[in-house]
């Protein structure tokens, strides 16, 4: 047990139209609850710190309680970006963790195993991140016409939890406020550092919910999987 779970769900929702997607239910449980409790199955993980808006910390914390999540060691106002957010979190973690992990709360799907596999990779490479091979042709686009066709078997889907070595992390995080840089994705800070990131691959369930449609595709998937 010797990583910390920073959650990020300081979001405003913009594109839910009006629901909080991080207390909106998908079958029947609260998207940051479903988030939460799936780190909580995680052996590796020894506590869990949640970002989010000052105006539901308390429901949050209501809902931890509810739903039995006791790695919760504490819940954080965000910030004014997804970066500013992660660092709040950052500084409410405890001493002696030893990897960090940043997961997007609005991806309740997760598996256990799955993030059990990036944080493994992750000891051994100093970073690893879960993601997807992507499935259609990409193209690259400037002005409305397309410059070039990168070769599929290259590219990944980004997904979360991103989990790296402490010492690393955080080297990213100096890199970044030194040269006033703000990334929307922790990656990108290790990168910056001259770190090479194991890409951990994981499935295609792990969807984030960004629309009122993904709640309807996370409901199909859990009823797929026997709602589990």
């Amino acid at each position: 047990m010797d990583t910390s779970v920073i959650i990020v769900a300081a979001g405003n929702s913009t594109r839910m139209q009006g629901t909080d997607k991080q207390i909106a239910e998908v079958g029947g449980m609260p998207v940051i609850v479903r988030s939460m409790l799936a780190f909580e199955k995680c052996g590796s993980v020894a506590e869990i710190v949640v970002v989010t808006r000052e105006d539901i910390i308390e429901k949050i914390k209501a809902l931890a309680s509810e739903y039995g999540v006791s790695k919760l060691s504490c819940v954080v106002k965000g910030g004014s970006t997804r970066q500013e957010s992660v660092i709040n979190g950052l500084h409410a973690i405890s001493d002696s963790t030893r990897m960090i992990a940043v997961h997007d709360g609005a991806r309740p799907l997760v598996k256990p195993e799955y993030i059990e596999k990036t944080i493994k990779d992750a000891r051994v490479f100093g970073g690893a991140v879960l993601g997807v091979p992507v499935k259609d042709t990409i193209k690259v686009v400037d002005g409305g016409l397309i410059t070039d066709t990168p070769p599929r078997s290259s590219l990944y889907i980004t997904q979360t939890p991103q989990v790296f070595m402490r010492s690393l992390y955080n080297r990213g995080v100096e890199f970044a406020a030194r040269n006033c840089l703000d990334f929307t994705d922790d990656c990108q800070m290790a990168e910056a550092v001259g770190a090479k990131i194991c890409m951990t691959t994981g499935d295609y369930t792990n969807i984030k919910i960004t629309t009122p449609e993904d709640i309807a595709i996370a409901e199909a998937i859990l009823g797929a999987n026997g709602g589990k």
